[in-house]
């Protein structure tokens, strides 16, 4: 199923609600919800974690489709969770979306490194997010 293209889109009805289990890992509670909200108006499965423990918790309970993950959270590096999903047999092949404000020159070759699949600066472009997560969830990148 393809979502709507952009994230402005009316809300769609509940029936059409399937398009994919996203986890979102970021510290800044207001700009995530926004962005689960605005993914859940589109119709995603859209989780909230603040820290790498409740994401871990989160992952272990459902394992999502895709992971949007910030680099610098209270309790650990985004950057070594991600390689450690991707080490984790029950995780190596979900899809990973940096989403980081990090100005670091090396960031992205970094974040390649440890295993994500793409990488968006703060402040990013919402309709650049959303057509990375329609390619990813509608490719079936993802193992779950």
């Amino acid at each position: 199923m393809v979502c709507n293209d952009a994230l402005l889109q009316p809300p769609l009805a509940e029936s059409e609600r399937q398009c994919g289990r996203i986890l979102i890992v970021d510290d800044d509670r207001d700009q995530a919800f926004v962005l689960a909200t605005a993914l859940t108006r589109l119709g995603f499965q859209a989780a909230v974690a603040h820290d790498l423990a409740v994401a871990t918790q989160k992952i272990q309970d459902r394992l999502p489709e895709l992971i949007i993950l910030d680099i610098r959270l209270p309790d650990g590096n985004g950057l070594e969770f991600c390689a450690k999903l991707g080490d984790d047999p029950k995780t190596f092949a979900t899809p990973v979306v940096i989403l980081s404000g990090m100005e670091s020159p090396d960031i992205v070759r970094r974040a390649r490194t440890a295993g994500c699949r793409y990488f968006l600066r703060k402040p990013y472009d919402p309709n650049s997010l959303l057509l990375i997560v329609e390619n990813v969830l509608a490719d079936g990148e993802s193992g779950a």
